[in-house]
């Protein structure tokens, strides 16, 4: 019987990518044979980076990850994985309030796609502080980012003005 690859899609809108998500790339390419890291379009949100330097800034920071590829979709997150042949998605947490949403996701989910299942991981405990607003708002104000984030992203908001 031939091997199948697994295939996780970990999507987000990942403005800004942090160390936390990185961490959660990185312990998912160890888990499956292929990992899709997605940008979702949301244009209820004004995000700092355009889809495509976020795509940029993802593809940077995963460069050294052989089983990662990025990619950017739009509309429901559990179809975008049938369509990309995942079988599972990866959904990081926090705290409890993190799980009350993702669970709820991944009911939903499982509803409308019984074969995509919902991995969760919680966050590494030098991470589990980290969220992308947080880190958006201590730069807009002048603050230093540069503990929490990838290089990739650095590199990225130095070519942006502070609003």
């Amino acid at each position: 019987m031939p091997h199948t690859p697994k295939t996780a899609l970990y999507p987000g809108s990942f403005d800004i990518l942090t160390n936390g998500h990185l961490d959660l790339i990185q312990r998912s390419s160890r888990m499956f044979d292929r990992v899709l890291v997605a940008v979702a379009v949301n244009s209820s949100k004004s995000p700092t980076f355009t889809i495509e330097e976020r795509l940029e800034v993802l593809r940077k920071a995963t460069a050294s990850l052989p089983n990662v590829e990025c990619a950017t979709f739009q509309g429901l997150t559990v179809a975008f994985a049938k369509e990309a042949g995942a079988r599972f998605i990866v959904r990081g947490l926090r705290a409890v309030s993190d799980f009350d949403f993702e669970l709820q996701l991944a009911i939903m989910n499982q509803q409308l796609e019984r074969g995509v299942e919902t991995i969760f991981l919680s966050a590494s405990p030098e991470y589990i502080f980290l969220s992308s607003n947080t880190i958006r708002e201590v730069w807009r104000l002048g603050g230093d980012v540069s503990p929490f984030v990838p290089p990739a992203v650095l590199e990225a908001l130095a070519a942006k003005q502070r609003p």
